[in-house]
């Protein structure tokens, strides 16, 4: 059998191209390259799939963290919960603020927050939390919402890697105050370079964000706030415009194949040995990865990558841990369910394309 990479991006690319082209076409031969006509018209399309009010995109899903938090207000001396197991875009977001990320505990099945573990860090200075609802898997919305209506803290969903999840029937995004998309291109919508967008209903916190992504600026030249140079190119837009109309048929295939894998796991596995990918019966999963877990990692990923079967951990050092935050002045052993994720945690081949053989060739290798 032929390789099997964790993602690819050209069997998608060959199934839309005569689309994907035209409409890069159109820019090139439109030449309006910064804020053109499809920025807007694919701000008004992501509304309309999420059924929010606004929809306002920025050049990358950590400027789409860092505006998202700055138009709710989040800044100097303010603390923001959220997880120590997630990419470190999230927290760099809140620093940028001149906020404080304060970190809790995981769930051991969804990898998301521990919504039983919030309460006890809210503090005086707490102003938001940031739920990641990682992998695709939506974080427990109804307990962190409830919350954080008893103490008034804003709710920014890191929706990176969830783009069409669902929590209890709602789409991720448009739960919280506000939630922050990215469209790297290894994302269930990527673009062709960086990309993000922040989604609210918040009619001034949309405004503010688009004042933010362009120099703090309503009307050229004149600037109310500092702001950034944030803005999604037009060409981006284009591609990703014409890729929205996909996205549920692409989940729902990722959909298939997680099944797939579990079912083939559950069936060849060891009992105990290997943990398929969990989905708690109130969310709809996004399958951004399909990630499992297991105690010989390192051989596991030694085999596959002889077979030529691509493989990655998503994250193998949590953020309390890196050199960057020693200043926080947690240590090992702080948050323990994030760290045993951290050294079990492998993310198998996952993309819309990916076939049943490649995925029987797959756990094949893996349970040898």
């Amino acid at each position: 059998m032929n390789s099997i990479p964790l993602i690819d991006l050209k069997k998608q690319y060959e199934s839309i191209k005569d689309e994907v082209d035209q409409a890069i076409q159109q820019v090139l031969c439109g030449c309006r390259f910064i804020m053109g006509p499809e920025v807007k018209e694919f701000e008004e399309a992501m509304a309309k799939y999420l059924d929010v009010k606004y929809a306002v995109g920025v050049a990358s899903g950590t400027d789409a963290l860092e505006v998202g938090l700055l138009s709710l207000g989040i800044g100097d001396g303010d603390e923001v919960i959220t997880t120590p197991f997630t990419f470190i875009a999230t927290t760099e977001a809140i620093v940028s603020t001149g906020a404080k990320p304060v970190f809790v505990d995981i769930d051991e099945k969804t990898y998301c927050l521990d919504c039983n573990l919030i309460e006890a860090k809210i503090t005086k200075q707490t102003k938001a939390i940031m739920p990641v609802h990682l992998y695709g898997h939506p974080a427990d919305m109804d307990k962190i919402t409830a919350l954080a209506e008893k103490h008034n803290l804003k709710v920014i969903e890191d929706c990176a890697q969830s783009l069409g999840a669902a929590f209890s029937g709602k789409k991720v995004g448009t739960i919280g105050n506000a939630g922050c998309l990215s469209f790297f291109p290894g994302k269930n919508l990527g673009c062709y370079g960086d990309g993000g967008m922040v989604v609210t209903n918040d009619e001034q916190a949309a405004q503010m964000a688009r004042m933010l992504r362009q120099h703090g600026s309503n009307k050229k030249y004149y600037h109310a706030v500092n702001g950034f140079n944030s803005r999604l190119d037009t060409l981006q837009a284009a591609v990703l415009k014409i890729k929205l109309k996909y996205l549920d048929k692409w989940n729902d295939l990722r959909r298939k194949n997680a099944a797939l894998y579990a079912d083939l796991i559950n069936k060849s596995a060891k009992k105990g040995s290997i943990i398929p990918a969990q989905v708690e019966p109130s969310v709809v999963h996004s399958f951004n990865y399909y990630t499992i877990r297991l105690q010989d990692r390192d051989a596991a990923q030694q085999r596959l990558k002889a077979a030529g079967i691509g493989s990655m951990i998503y994250y193998p050092l949590c953020l309390h841990q890196q050199e960057v935050y020693k200043d926080l002045g947690y240590k090992p052993g702080d948050f323990p369910k994030a760290e045993k994720a951290q050294n079990e945690v492998l993310s198998l081949p996952m993309f819309a394309e990916l076939s049943a053989e490649q995925i029987n060739e797959v756990v094949k290798v893996l349970v040898q």
